[in-house]
Parts: structure tokens; sequence; C-alpha cells
């Protein structure tokens, strides 16, 4: 079953699918999509569960990727450039191998195809806190996630799915039990029946360990023709911390892609 995922566009030029991550939607690659309107048609997608699209229970990968497939059927694009952040680069690599001629060529940030063990425990807890609270504020949410989450950086980019409801507390625009029902699945290893052959760049993270050299054989494995590049001074957060070089970056590999 597929919902309707919500989107917004602007530019001009070939189409670009922006994906976001786990918790997060489409805005939060906001910048990446200002940077590249001047040459590309960008589209930011809301996953499934995620900012203003519809919810739905059994949302791994693979349901993801037909998510996506059929609302660019809706768009009436056959095809697209990709890039996606860390689950958006795992739902973009799921639909590539699962139909690649839907993908003109694929940007994936900082994560591999490859499962990954739970990592999640802190956010979560953090997630319910406030879900529980019923915040009055911004404020009292920060704090709250603050006694569960280290990091401002991970704390402000969870802020930005806060959304405030007609009773003025606030609550989180993301499915979050249905995330935990699905956690697993999102953990998981894209995969499909033959290698994805297209143009392919994965960029990672300096400082992040998202994407390892011990991911190498499992990338160039089922996306053969994959580039590889490091940011150095970089984390998990690679757009957001050098957000000039990751632009320049993504928009080299693209513009090489669209001549």
């Amino acid at each position: 079953m597929a919902v309707k995922l919500h989107s917004t566009s602007g530019g001009a030029g070939p189409d670009l699918v922006l994906l976001h991550g786990l918790f997060g939607m489409g805005n939060n690659l906001g910048g990446v999509a200002r940077a590249l309107q001047s040459h590309y048609r960008v589209h930011s997608v809301d996953l499934p569960n995620h900012g203003r699209s519809g919810w739905m229970d059994g949302a791994d990968l693979p349901t993801m990727g037909d998510c996506v497939r059929l609302w660019m059927d809706h768009h009436g694009l056959a095809s697209a450039h990709f890039l996606g952040h860390s689950l958006g680069g795992k739902v973009a690599m799921q639909l590539a191998l699962s139909h690649p001629a839907r993908l003109e060529a694929l940007v994936v940030a900082d994560i591999a195809p490859v499962a990954y063990p739970s990592s999640h425990d802190a956010i979560f807890t953090a997630l319910d806190a406030v879900a529980a609270a019923h915040c009055g504020s911004r404020e009292e949410a920060s704090q709250l996630m603050a006694g569960h989450i280290a990091e401002e950086g991970v704390i402000q980019f969870l802020l930005m799915s806060l959304q405030r409801g007609a009773d003025g507390s606030y609550a989180w625009r993301f499915n979050l039990e249905g995330i935990r029902r699905d956690y697993a699945a999102l953990r998981a290893a894209p995969a499909g029946s033959a290698p994805y052959q297209g143009p392919t760049l994965f960029i990672r993270g300096g400082e992040s360990d998202y994407i390892r050299e011990e991911h190498r054989q499992a990338i160039l494995g089922l996306f053969p023709n994959a580039n590889l590049k490091t940011m150095p001074g970089c984390g998990h957060w690679l757009h957001a911390e050098r957000p000039s070089l990751f632009n320049s970056v993504a928009r080299r590999f693209l513009d090489s892609q669209s001549s």
C-alpha cells in the first residue's frame, strides 16, 4: 500500500529528487535544494511517515521506494537524478536496484548499502519524553531532549519536525510509533536482483563511521560504477557542516551526468 507523499519543487533544468534522513523531512535538505535550483528542477520529498507525507504500516525500504516511484508517476517524472542522505540514501539505493530505469544518476550521502545495528535508543527516549510532555514551547522540548541527547545539532535537527497543534502544545510531525515498529526494517540493507549499473557517487564524512573501508566491497558489489568521495572534517551531517563543499561536490558529479 502506497501513501501520498508531500513534496516541494523549485528551479529549472533536469529533475533532481532529494530524499532526507530518518526523523527528518524535505526541508532538512533546503540548503542543497537552494544551491542546485539554478541548474536543476529540484523536488524535495517527505518520505512516508515523515514530514507532511501520509502515514503507513510496514514502511520498509522496498515499500518506501515504491512510494517514491508512484510519486514520480503522479508528477510525470519518467526518470530523475537522485540525492539521498542517510535513510534517504538507502531509499534511493533501493529504488535504483528495483527500478534502475527511473534514475539518471545517484548521489548517496554518508550511508552504505549494509545493515546497521540499532543506534537510536537515546533519540527514541528523547522523542518519547517530548511526546508525553505535550510541551508548550520549543525551548521546553529542547531542554527535555538535552537530558538524553548530547549533540546540540541533533536536537536542532529533530526540532525541525516539531509542530504546534490547535491546543497550543507541540507534537512530532513524523509517525513516531510507525517508525519504531519499522525500525529494524529501515536498518536493513537495500537489495535487488542485479546491481545498479548507473553512475553513482557516495560522499562520506571524514569523521563519520557510517561508511567505512569494510563497506567498499558491498558498495561496489551493488553499485559497480560508484565513486567514493570523502569530505574531511565532517560527520554524518556533512551537507550541513560544510554546505559549500558538499553542494560543489554533488553538483560537479550531477553536471557531469547531465551534459
